[in-house]
């Protein structure tokens, strides 16, 4: 006897897997560096964390968000310092998503918002400061520039971990005239370090004067020692010296000699 077909028969399978595909094809994964945003009919709902996650298919829509570091080279950036010298610099970039949900709500393509924002700062952080302080105080401008561009983008959700200028070009004609300055001041250090030098030794051949001048024979052995290191650089050399007897006897003479009188005329 023939089994009767029902049109039933066919469409509640059908029907049945239709609907477990569409339930599966609700749940979602994010990796541990994901973030997503659930939208349920236009209003957010919630942030789905790393793992497996589930949504109602057609009703919630999930947007992810990586939240790793992202680092960006600046592109070269032409300004002028704040005494007027004309220079181009380029900078690096590290920054993430620190709130998923403002990232999505707040700001359109927000990586791209966080670089003009940067770029912007980089040419009003130059602009306020002289070209002394970019050559010998980055880290300073540096600090700064992170400091305006974190309170530039906090309200997009993004954090900022660092800013630091790479390259620093100036005009050739100024570069020269840091180099010149810096062969002056080189010169005024070995200036002050040589006159340091002499007056050290002009103190130290006074305490040796002194020191030789109150020991009986100091000076006699001096003399000894002078022609011991002449004759053995100069072996054809004459020398002839006084005997320092001779001449204290002659200065004890001329301070007891009485003075010559004048003739007086008549």
């Amino acid at each position: 006897m023939p089994i009767p077909f029902h049109p039933s028969d066919f469409y509640l399978p059908v029907l049945g897997l239709v609907v477990v595909a569409v339930l599966l094809r609700g749940f979602g994964i994010n990796q541990e560096y994901q973030r997503g945003v659930a939208f349920r009919l236009g209003r957010v709902i919630a942030l789905k964390g790393p793992g497996w996650f589930w949504r109602i298919p057609l009703v919630d829509r999930v947007v992810k968000v990586d939240i790793r570091t992202v680092t960006i080279d600046l592109a070269t950036q032409e300004t002028v310092t704040r005494d007027g010298v004309a220079v181009k610099v380029n900078a690096v970039l590290w920054f993430r998503a620190e709130d998923p949900t403002r990232v999505i709500v707040t700001v359109q393509q927000w990586q791209a918002a966080v670089l003009r924002a940067a770029e912007t700062g980089l040419r009003d952080a130059i602009g306020q400061h002289d070209l002394d302080q970019l050559l010998k105080d980055r880290m300073r401008v540096n600090t700064q520039l992170t400091g305006m561009l974190t309170r530039a983008v906090e309200r997009w959700g993004v954090a900022i971990d660092a800013v630091e200028m790479k390259d620093l070009d100036i005009p050739e004609q100024m570069q020269r005239a840091i180099a010149r300055e810096a062969e002056a001041v080189r010169e005024k250090r070995a200036r002050v370090i040589k006159a340091e030098g002499e007056r050290e030794a002009a103190v130290a051949l006074a305490e040796a004067a002194r020191q030789v001048g109150g020991t009986p024979g100091a000076l006699e052995l001096r003399r000894l020692q002078t022609l011991s290191e002449i004759g053995a650089e100069h072996n054809s050399t004459i020398i002839s010296m006084i005997p320092t007897e001779l001449l204290r006897a002659l200065d004890r003479f001329v301070a007891v000699a009485p003075p010559e009188q004048a003739t007086q005329g008549g």
